[in-house]
Parts: C-alpha cells; structure tokens; sequence
C-alpha cells in the first residue's frame, strides 16, 4: 500500500473524529486482513426495495464517475486500496469525513464513494455508509439499516484504526455476483493500483 501518498488525508479524518470525542486514533492494519464479523444477515425485503436502493445510490453518485468532483465535494482517499487475501476486494475508497462524522445516514448523501484503480484511471463502483457505532448506540436501539439492508459492524481493533463502526457497502456500479450489498466485491481488483497486491 502506498501509505505515504494518503498519511496527511488519513491523520486529517482521525483528527476529525478526536475532536467530537470518539476516537483514540490507532495505527492501520495491514491490507491483507479480512473484515470483521456482520451484525447480522440481511433482512427480508422485497426486491424491488433492493433496486430501489441501488437506484438511488447510481442518481446520487453519478456525477462522481469523475473523481474530480468527489474531491471537490469533500472526499478524500483513505486506506490505500483495499483488498483480501481470498475475497477479492473493495477497491479505492473516497471518505467524506464530515458525512462521517454527522452520524446520519441518507440514502442520496452516502460517507464513502468507492472506485477501481484500471490502466485507464478510476472506475467508479459503488458507494459505501458508514456511522461510528457510539454515535449510532447512543441514539438507537438497533443496528442502523437502510432500505431493508441491515448494516455489518466492524469492532475495533479494525485494520482500519478506527474505533467500531457499522458500514453497509452498495456495489451500485459494478456488479458483484456476490449481491449487491456484501462487503467484498470478487471481481475487484488492486493491481492496478498496488502491482504486489493479491490478484
């Protein structure tokens, strides 16, 4: 992972979450770890609810297909390109930190837009939401769940230092034979991106 070229992003989002008081920043972890454990499995909806979604997430991100305009909206690359040993990957991941921070989850204003590293530059993918776990905690009852689709927690520890948070990835733009909105896409690759990643 080229961490170096993302270290003043990456201390500029944990610094964000020092100050609302919910994180102790840690180091990342390496690439090659696997994410942790679901909240659950995914609710019972009706498929049309699923492409609902899906829709939403396509209106709301197409004008990110240029990463120039994510940018310029807030978003920043964080965490080098992620991938697994055996699971394929996620790819490139864009983080709103103040979406992020705002602990509200909508459907048109995702914290993470996610592309594909190509010979030909990024590839917009899909979306991903993201709310600390605290900051969820304290308000609800439940895990956060969107449209029918019940978020995954990661706990912390997490390769990504942060403190424990839910995430519900939305595979808007390029389909996973997987399902649209499980956490590792199979025919998502970072070699492009990192030439010593797995393929």
């Amino acid at each position: 992972m080229k961490f170096h070229q993302f270290a003043a992003p990456f201390r500029l989002f944990m610094a964000a979450l020092v100050v609302i008081g919910v994180c102790g920043a840690s180091a990342l972890a390496q690439d090659t770890l696997s994410h942790m454990t679901a909240a659950g499995k995914p609710s019972a909806n009706q498929p049309s609810q699923a492409n609902a979604l899906i829709q939403i997430v396509r209106d709301s991100t197409r004008r990110f297909q240029d990463v120039a305009q994510a940018e310029k909206e807030g978003y920043a690359l964080q965490f080098g390109c992620v991938s697994g040993d055996s699971e394929g990957a996620m790819g490139l991941h864009f983080v709103n930190g103040e979406l992020v921070n705002s602990g509200i989850i909508d459907a048109r204003h995702p914290q993470i837009v996610i592309y594909e590293a190509t010979p030909t530059g990024l590839q917009l993918i899909g979306a991903d939401y993201l709310v600390l776990a605290d900051t969820w905690n304290a308000k609800h009852q439940s895990p956060p769940e969107l449209m029918g689709q019940l978020f995954h927690l990661f706990d912390s520890p997490n390769r990504f230092g942060l403190p424990a948070f839910y995430t519900l990835h939305v595979w808007a733009w390029k389909n996973n034979p997987n399902g649209a909105f499980v956490n590792w896409h199979p025919d998502v690759s970072c070699q492009s991106f990192n030439p010593s990643a797995p393929q």
